[in-house]
């Protein structure tokens, strides 16, 4: 990208009528949206809404969204002369900076899809994705039957036939209508499809195909949005938790930042406080690692390992174990090794397949794409698996299991780069 050059995003939290743009995320200070910050308010207030209310007039701040589940408070765009007004009120806990997020795919092929026309069209004939077929959960008995899982993304294509009736419902926290939760760009259907597509005759097949879906929308029609339109997600899948029954949330997605293990409390970190709160209600949270080869513990949501489960991307070209199949698509990644665009580190839980992941796309097509995002949905669906055979567990026993029925390094997958000791999903004993 050459120096100067600027490509804005436009978002919209329509159910307030506010419209705001930030630059993109390259030419931003730390992800930072210039003017825009999350207002995080003490827990003791009651009245959220009598309180927002008066401190919009009484600074002529620009309401975005409203908080009242993970966290009380909300997002405003707030006047330099008015900031520290603001910070000082006794309401106040913090003040933090809102942030862009981005989706965690590496592919190029972000504006279409193949295999398949339209709804109603001729569609094709079902496969099991190598992804699917890695963590060996096709000949399961448990399919995840009535176990809702929250995709917390670009929204899903409601209308896609290895969809049909997966999606119960959702939210729309970033651009469009209010309620129009359908995805605009791609990556959320993806996602969902390799969670829950339906175990029928057409396209592919989930890892959780009985499983139901809620699409919240967080992200726009290009992959992008904001910690206060994440939070706007997160918020409204903690409030319905109980009654919809939302066990799982996936989130591919994340951008720059850092945990400090204790759920945002000492660094004054809003999104991990929300997750934290939302896991505390009943929702395991697994998330991507992040694209950029880098240490995932410089990126969030992945460093929140107190929060959540982080999956990193393994590349598999044929769906089975040792290393037998070809190199994959992007570079040199062998079979059965990690691929080189994964993040790493310690606060990494398990990996996934996630390059060349074959799945549902918008438009009633299906699309093969790459990333972290592709491999966070497999541990998704295998988490709703183990919650419909251990209703009551809790997120650390959810991770664990996975982890302890997960395949060791050097028992069916290899790591010549040593930066990733963690091992990888299996289904087939949940």
């Amino acid at each position: 990208m050459k120096a100067g050059f600027v490509l804005t995003v436009a978002l919209a939290f329509w159910a307030s009528g506010i419209n705001f743009t930030v630059a993109n995320r390259e030419n931003l200070e730390n992800n930072k949206v210039p003017g825009q910050y999350i207002i995080v308010l003490n827990d003791d207030v009651e009245d959220v809404d009598g309180v927002v209310d008066g401190m919009e007039k009484a600074h002529g701040l620009g309401h975005l969204v409203t908080y009242k589940h993970a966290i009380k408070g909300f997002a405003a765009s707030i006047s330099d002369s008015e900031l520290a007004k603001v910070k000082n009120d006794p309401r106040v806990k913090f003040v933090t900076e809102d942030r862009v997020v981005h989706a965690y795919d590496v592919s190029d092929s972000r504006n279409g899809g193949s295999g398949s026309g339209k709804p109603g069209s001729i569609q094709p004939a079902q496969i099991i994705p190598t992804g699917v077929n890695r963590i060996n959960v096709e000949n399961l008995g448990n399919q995840g039957a009535g176990i809702v899982v929250a995709v917390i993304d670009t929204g899903i294509d409601t209308g896609h036939p290895d969809l049909a009736g997966q999606v119960v419902g959702g939210i729309n926290c970033s651009t469009g209508k209010p309620g129009n939760y359908k995805d605009g760009n791609g990556h959320g259907t993806h996602v969902a499809g390799t969670i829950a597509a339906l175990n029928n005759s057409i396209g592919v097949v989930g890892v959780a195909p009985k499983a139901k879906l809620l699409a919240v929308r967080v992200l726009d029609n290009a992959g992008s949005g904001t910690w206060s339109s994440v939070i706007c997600g997160i918020d409204w899948v903690t409030a319905n938790a109980l009654d919809k029954n939302i066990k799982v949330a996936n989130m591919s997605l994340g951008g720059p930042g850092s945990s400090d293990n204790s759920c945002g409390n000492t660094d004054n970190d809003a999104l991990h406080q929300a997750i934290c709160r939302s896991r505390d209600a009943g929702v395991t949270y697994v998330v991507a690692a992040g694209n950029e080869g880098d240490n995932a513990s410089n990126h969030v949501p992945s460093a929140y390992d107190d929060a959540v489960i982080t999956v990193s991307a393994l590349a598999d070209s044929d769906g089975m174990f040792g290393g037998s199949g070809p190199n994959t698509n992007y570079g040199d990644y062998i079979d059965d090794t990690f691929a080189t665009f994964s993040n790493f580190g310690t606060v990494v839980d398990l990996g996934a397949p996630g390059v060349d992941i074959r799945s549902t796309w918008k438009g009633g097509a299906y699309n093969t794409i790459s990333g972290t995002s592709m491999a966070s949905p497999h541990v998704a669906g295998a988490a709703a698996l183990y919650i419909f055979s251990n209703p009551d567990s809790t997120w650390t026993q959810i991770k664990d299991a996975l982890i302890l029925n997960a395949e060791p390094e050097n028992s069916g997958h290899t790591d010549p780069s040593g930066n990733h000791p963690e091992p990888v999903a299996k289904a087939n004993n949940l």
